[in-house]
């Protein structure tokens, strides 16, 4: 950025400084300076020098400022700002002058410096059979002939900085990702975290499959019938023709909730009846609270009705009996 900000502001710039230096070789003998004079030559010679490097100077401020917004955004951070002991500490700054950051930080640069160094070889190595006729030319041409090598040399070298710098920011990119990955350890503790421990997540479903599961018992001393596999599945059955319009399943359950299906229904006198096509398909199909569907309804009518008649049967068994 500097060197093209040169080359487009060297052609004024050196007019300005042929006009000055001609001026003060030609009324070199009659420049008087006094006392009074110091100011106002002081305020002039600043002014002059503000308009000759200030454009580039600009230049240099907008490139850099372009670069960084480049590669990290707009970033206002006052920490930077605030003391910190460790910045003055002999200790720590003996440690970052010694550790593996700043040996890297100092091999870019050994390396940068050895590849600017071999182009400003090449390149002077190039235009050296052109010194020996500066013996003949003007200052001006002498001046302009520097200007044009300075150019080609610190754009050659420019370029391969870019190059460098695209490298180096690939690798600075790498090395930030890489920080910012999580152990498989960080990895677990940010689940727990944010979703819960799974022990304790585990213990809570635990808790309420149990809470569950005694709820639903509660509803089979209240069932109509309980259809078993026989010693697989049980399925309890509730119907009230004045209340509801279809049986509804109330509980249900595989292997050990089965058998305690079972064995509460007896303890309450509720039939356990097997039938194990009606009892796979109820166990499959229908959910707990949830009425039976239409296609089942002769199955289930059919097994409520041998229900009735078997409770029909003891009553006049007990009937009989009692007279």
């Amino acid at each position: 950025m500097s060197m093209v900000s040169l080359n487009f502001f060297a052609k004024p710039h050196l007019e300005k400084l042929e006009g000055l230096t001609s001026y003060v070789f030609m009324h070199l003998s009659t420049i008087s300076i006094t006392q009074e004079d110091v100011p106002s030559m002081t305020i002039n010679g600043l002014g002059f020098i503000a308009s000759v490097i200030g454009p580039v100077v600009l230049m240099i401020m907008i490139g850099g400022i372009g670069a960084n917004v480049v590669q990290g955004g707009l970033v206002f951070a006052g920490e930077p700002l605030n003391p910190k002991w460790e910045k003055i500490s002999p200790g720590r700054g003996f440690k970052r002058m010694f550790s593996l950051r700043s040996f890297v930080e100092l091999a870019k640069g050994v390396i940068k410096l050895i590849i600017v160094g071999f182009i400003g070889y090449l390149t002077l190595k190039s235009e050296i059979k052109n010194f020996p006729f500066l013996v003949d030319q003007s200052v001006s041409q002498i001046v302009s002939f520097i200007a044009s090598v300075s150019f080609k040399l610190f754009a050659r070298a420019g370029a391969v900085l870019i190059v460098l710098a695209a490298l180096d920011f690939a690798y600075q990119r790498y090395e930030y990702e890489k920080k910012l990955r999580m152990t498989k350890q960080e990895i677990k503790e940010e689940y727990k975290r944010t979703e819960g421990d799974p022990q304790v997540k585990a213990r809570i479903r635990s808790i309420q499959m149990k809470q569950a599961r005694q709820r639903m018992l509660a509803e089979v001393p209240n069932a109509s019938v309980v259809v078993t596999n026989p010693t697989h599945l049980a399925v309890a059955l509730k119907y009230d023709s004045e209340e509801m319009d279809a049986p509804v399943v109330v509980a249900k359950g595989a292997r050990l909730i089965a058998e305690k299906i079972k064995e509460t229904a007896r303890e309450h006198n509720v039939p356990v009846i097997e039938n194990k096509p009606l009892a796979r398909t109820l166990f499959k199909s229908v959910e707990i609270g949830d009425v039976i569907p239409a296609e089942l309804y002769k199955a289930v009518a059919e097994l409520l009705a041998y229900v009735y008649q078997m409770e029909n049967s003891n009553s006049v068994t007990n009937i009989v009996g009692n007279n």
